[in-house]
């Protein structure tokens, strides 16, 4: 007799667009039974600035992902962005106990804790510990030292943390519409996992996820998430700045953009005009084509500077050796991948898609939607992301629940 089935939402509220998805996972097959789709009311670069407006799109999704799926979501893996997240790197190391120096279980439990033991100041909340490979000995060990000899044994761990507020704030929206969140989940963790491949996370890559208010990126090394990171800019701002430059609404902006906009400036457009469609109040406009990629390019090589100055050491090319994949929506920017490759001095290119997702998601701005299912169904068994399904975990969202 098969087990029944669990229904699984992913959610993504971003600035531009709210994505649910919904999963059929039977503990062998997952498969995506609902889509729900709704413009982005009262977020500004992933934050929830206006509670009404935000729960009311976020509920016009959900409600949209079950009808389509003929099911009830049962729990909710929550995608979190914005410039309010930060991470620090902590390590710990102890002495191996016993007389003939084989680890155990206590000695690794031990290390664990000591490296998760730094306090956050107040206000503030983990919302990932990532744990970096073991050392025995200083030599690299890339799964469990149970039962390996040595002296000392040492391990570290990346923490994600958030303003709880903001987290509660996220949380609330979802809870509106009568559903569990799960787990809060870092975007680019979501997106990261799902445009890149084991080999290159083991070989070094770095996952940079573009949305519309925010650029989400993670640096994989030796298999793991290594240094993650948000910086508050994304297509948003190439939208506004072609239209403060150009003169325009940013409706037609956002159409320019969409058209003409590209990475970088094309010798070959220079004096090439382009038309922008008008209405009846105000007709056709005709614009230099190269204008419009002065504008375009200025600010996605300053994005990319950015993410690239963010790294700081933790980026070099001689350990990201998979180069540069980029994803979301801001991705699909005509020479975004050359330019990627000049300022990361890497190879770089767009993420894909898994085939076997359907037509009407194969696109880089259902990246993170599509990672938090995968997410969903293997948190559980995942022995990198540190299990929160613990009095600890639940404790901390629980708690905010009665912030809200």
């Amino acid at each position: 007799m098969s087990s029944r089935p669990t229904f699984i939402g992913a959610v993504e509220i971003g600035t531009s667009k709210i994505t649910v998805l919904v999963g059929e996972y039977t503990g062998r097959e997952l498969a995506i039974i609902g889509h729900g789709e709704c413009s982005s009311r009262g977020i500004i670069k992933g934050t929830v600035v206006d509670y009404k407006a935000a729960s009311e799109s976020t509920h016009s999704a959900l409600e949209q992902a079950e009808r389509d799926a003929g099911e009830r979501i049962e729990l909710v893996f929550l995608a979190q962005t914005g410039g309010h997240l930060e991470g620090f790197y902590n390590e710990a190391a102890v002495n191996v106990k016993a007389a003939d120096n084989m680890i155990d279980r206590d000695d690794i439990r031990t290390v664990c804790e000591l490296a998760r033991s730094k306090e956050l100041p107040e206000g503030r909340m983990v919302v990932h510990h990532i744990r970096r490979p073991f050392r025995v000995d200083g030599r690299l060990v890339p799964t469990s030292p149970e039962n390996l000899v040595g002296q000392r044994l040492e391990v570290g761990y990346w923490t994600v943390h958030g303003q709880e507020q903001r987290l509660a704030d996220n949380i609330h929206v979802i809870r509106g519409f009568n559903l569990e969140v799960r787990e809060l989940v870092l975007s680019s963790l979501a997106s990261g996992h799902m445009v890149t491949t084991p080999e290159e996370r083991q070989n070094g890559v770095l996952a940079v996820d573009i949305g519309a208010g925010t650029t989400d990126y993670v640096l994989y090394r030796d298999g793991v998430p290594h240094t993650t990171g948000v910086v508050p800019v994304g297509g948003t701002h190439l939208t506004n700045d072609l239209s403060i430059g150009l003169r325009l609404t940013e409706g037609q902006a956002e159409k320019l953009k969409l058209r003409f906009g590209r990475a970088f400036v094309n010798p070959k457009d220079k004096g090439e005009k382009v038309w922008l469609d008008g209405n009846f109040a105000i007709g056709d406009r005709q614009f230099p084509r190269h204008a419009i990629e002065q504008i375009t390019a200025a600010r996605t090589w300053e994005l990319l500077e950015v993410v690239r100055k963010k790294l700081g050491n933790a980026f070099s090319p001689e350990t990201c050796a998979a180069g540069v994949v980029l994803t979301g929506g801001t991705a699909k920017l005509s020479g975004i991948a050359e330019v990627a490759a000049k300022v990361f001095g890497v190879p770089a290119h767009l993420g894909e898609t898994p085939t076997w997702v359907a037509e009407n998601l194969r696109d880089p701005g259902y990246h993170t939607a599509l990672g938090l299912l995968y997410y969903g169904v293997n948190a559980q068994s995942d022995r990198v992301i540190a299990n929160r399904r613990n009095a600890g975990w639940l404790g901390n969202i629980k708690r905010l629940f009665a912030n809200t």
